[in-house]
């Protein structure tokens, strides 16, 4: 009788499968690392376009970012984040439940943290982001148990909603906002009105001063508007030229050290600079800045062949790092490959992004960018983009609230459904 199969006999005869020289005639081998909005896009294409797709991801359940900030502030169950990987198996993509370790782009193959190899024709990353928790000094992944960041939706983002709950009516919340670029832009400015909303309702002694490492951002004048009007005696805004840069901080002290000076904060969040996850950098595919630069047409990786990056870890020139960008990307990509695994030419793409932001409860804003390849690069086309107006009444901020929510509901069926 043969031995009961266990866990790691079952991975090796897979892996080893994956591992042989591909058979002429067969389908593609795909690799994707990293199952979010992305990764999961592109897994689903290329596997509907006939390609034997495997899937990297050692996660059980995926938390999704969009719509976390209203968990921070109270207004939203964390259930609502929290999404399975059943119906990517259902579709019949294979899922690998390990970490990847490097790219050995040389021999075409993933190494797994257990040290298994994944051989691939086409590999695409879609990992998100790495948090640099060396740029701010006195900010490591020790400190971020008590100033967290939650800017990786989980145990981060509970942990800021239970330190606000738990907040003394008079403390201060101190926030602070890394320049550009890293991902969502807009993030930090919901989550300000939404913790201004919190302490507006919930603390009315309370304050959130957030020091800002930029002096513009995305949707600016519409926040800014929204705060001067909901806000103006629980939050304020310190651009970079007001000081508002962070040098440094005291986790234990509860200390926040800007340009402008020390702040004692009850609650702190602190989101630190971002940069491509850590499998980019040691497979060499990061440049100078600590992103992946890429080829706007397919997305494949300027520095190494065969190897396609989508999502936050990307430089994608002016299109901004979002789970709506990610998902197009992935859709470019996938078809820009199977166009090649044709033996057709990709055209050129035009890829869109939206953004819904909450400024209140059942008040939002947007943003939408429409971006072709100009110069080897993605660009925007100012003609096809836009925000909401400024002088939006009630009604158009209740419809762009319920736009967001329905477009979280159809990402997040479409990518785990």
């Amino acid at each position: 009788m043969s031995p009961p199969a266990t866990r790691r006999r079952v991975l090796s005869g897979l892996t080893a499968a994956l591992a042989a020289p591909a058979l002429a005639g067969a389908p593609a081998r795909i690799v994707v690392i990293g199952a979010g909005f992305g990764g999961i896009a592109a897994a689903r294409a290329l596997h509907a376009g006939g390609c034997d797709v495997t899937l990297v991801e050692p996660a059980e359940r995926y938390v999704a970012c969009p719509s976390s900030n209203a968990v921070v502030a109270g207004l939203r169950d964390m259930a609502g984040q929290v999404f399975g990987y059943e119906g990517v198996a259902r579709a019949g993509i294979r899922i690998v439940r390990q970490r990847a370790a490097r790219v050995e782009a040389d021999a075409r193959r993933v190494r797994l943290a257990e040290g298994t190899p994944l051989a691939y024709d086409r590999l695409i990353l879609s990992p998100g982001v790495g948090l640099r928790f060396d740029a701010i000094p006195g900010y490591d992944e020790a400190a971020a148990e008590r100033m967290p960041h939650a800017w990786k939706a989980g145990p981060q983002t509970e942990r800021l909603a239970r330190q606000l709950a738990a907040l003394d009516d008079g403390g201060l919340v101190v926030m602070s906002v890394p320049d550009s670029p890293y991902r969502c832009p807009p993030g930090p400015y919901e989550r300000a009105s939404l913790i201004a909303h919190f302490l507006k309702t919930r603390k009315p002694r309370s304050k959130l001063i957030v020091l800002d490492a930029k002096d513009a951002f995305s949707k600016q004048p519409l926040f800014r508007a929204a705060w001067s009007t909901l806000y103006p005696d629980h939050l304020e805004w310190v651009p970079r030229s007001g000081g508002g840069r962070v040098h440094g901080v005291d986790a234990a002290g509860g200390e926040v050290r800007a340009e402008a000076g020390r702040l004692r904060a009850a609650v702190a969040c602190i989101i630190p600079p971002q940069r491509a996850p850590e499998i980019a950098a040691l497979s060499g595919l990061t440049d100078a800045g600590g992103w992946c630069p890429v080829d706007p047409v397919t997305f494949e990786s300027r520095l190494m062949p065969h190897v396609h990056i989508i999502g936050d870890a990307c430089a994608a020139g002016a299109m901004p790092k979002s789970a709506f960008s990610a998902n197009a990307q992935a859709q470019v990509c996938a078809q820009g490959l199977l166009d090649r695994l044709a033996g057709r030419t990709p055209g050129s793409p035009k890829l869109i992004n939206a953004c819904y932001s909450l400024i209140a409860p059942g008040s939002g804003i947007s943003i939408a960018g429409v971006f072709e390849v100009r110069d080897g690069a993605l660009a925007s086309i100012p003609a096809a983009s836009g925000i909401s107006p400024l002088e939006a009444g009630p009604e158009l901020r209740a419809q762009e609230a319920a736009y967001g929510e329905a477009w979280y509901r159809g990402i997040t069926a479409q990518t785990f459904g």
